[in-house]
């Protein structure tokens, strides 16, 4: 998954599983069932209790109905049953991505910008937009998130990874998002991605 371009935290006991998900903030858990110190269904269960928004994929050995049938009913978002590819997890990864954002196609239109999340492009007026690696997943994340403030640290985070060890003061982000409002504002007005001071950004959708 690292591989993919994914930030990723391993746990190998429930115990571990726990506190990860107390600390930080997920997109995706991939979850097995058979873990050393208890049920993956009890992390599942004490999640969904404390408002925990990531969404759940259930990963076990098991193929009976009733086990799938629990999972799905404790709030889990998709089960697979081991053995399975990498492609078919990330396919139902981009397949709950979008029901999450009520995405009904592969594309979205930013304020005129058009963007293709399945072949990472980014147009306007049919001219393409070159953007790195980061700034796509900054423009992608506040799109997904349209009309939420979200923090230099939330975004440090989905970008980088753990922040833990990073400096909360650094200006990454600030520095990324000069260079993609330069980069967008050479084909239209972007004043669409607002600064809110002293917290960090929100993308507007006009």
């Amino acid at each position: 998954m690292t591989k993919q371009g994914y930030h990723c935290d391993s746990a190998f006991t429930g115990k571990k599983a726990t506190e990860n998900l107390f600390v930080n903030t997920y997109d995706f858990v991939l979850l097995d069932l058979g873990l050393p110190d208890m049920s993956g269904f009890d992390i599942l269960r004490e999640a969904k209790k404390n408002s925990v928004d990531s969404a759940f994929i259930v990963l076990t050995a098991r193929s009976e109905v009733d086990d799938k049938i629990q999972g799905l009913d404790l709030g889990a978002d998709d089960y697979l049953a081991k053995p399975f590819s990498l492609p078919e997890l990330q396919a139902r990864m981009q397949a709950i991505l979008r029901r999450k954002h009520g995405i009904k196609v592969q594309t979205m239109d930013i304020n005129g910008f058009i963007m293709d999340y399945q072949n990472r492009t980014l147009d306007y007026d049919n001219k393409p937009v070159i953007l790195t690696k980061k700034e796509f997943d900054l423009l992608n994340y506040l799109a997904l998130h349209k009309g939420r403030v979200l923090t230099r640290s939330q975004l440090t985070e989905h970008i980088w990874g753990d922040v833990a060890d990073d400096d909360y003061d650094s200006n990454y982000i600030d520095v990324h998002m000069k260079n993609l409002r330069k980069k967008l504002s050479a084909h239209a007005p972007c004043d669409w991605i607002e600064t809110v001071r002293g917290i960090g950004y929100r993308l507007n959708m006009k």
